[in-house]
């Protein structure tokens, strides 16, 4: 793991543990308050056209930007709390996608894999 993720792993368990909350971050809990921060990511996105969740003002991009690093920080702490080093996890699984939807059959289409 890159030493800045690592850096933010340990800052994440760190503030976790000044305030004892260590005993609520089960990977059951973590996963559930996770899912609730990427409900509050989306209603950032609700209702926008396409071309207007692309284009956000800054004010709403910072919000997004502050949604997206709960969600991440959820993240670290169920692979801290697993022993899953996260970004080993998403280069597995990036090779594995590239094995499963090879350019030649994937480019421009938006099908899962068994529709290809």
């Amino acid at each position: 793991m890159s030493e800045k993720w690592i850096v933010i792993q340990q800052r994440a368990k760190s503030f976790a543990d000044a305030r004892d909350w260590g005993q609520f971050h089960s990977p059951k809990n973590l996963a559930m308050a996770m899912a609730g921060e990427i409900g509050e990511l989306i209603e950032h996105f609700q209702w926008l056209t396409e071309e207007q969740s692309r284009q956000l003002d800054d004010q709403a991009r910072e919000a997004v930007a502050l949604e997206m690093a709960d969600v991440l920080i959820y993240l670290l702490r169920m692979g801290d709390e697993l022993g899953i080093d996260v970004l080993d996890a998403a280069e597995r699984k990036i090779e594995a996608n590239e094995l499963r939807y090879p350019v030649d059959k994937a480019k421009g289409s938006a099908l899962k894999y068994d529709k290809l």
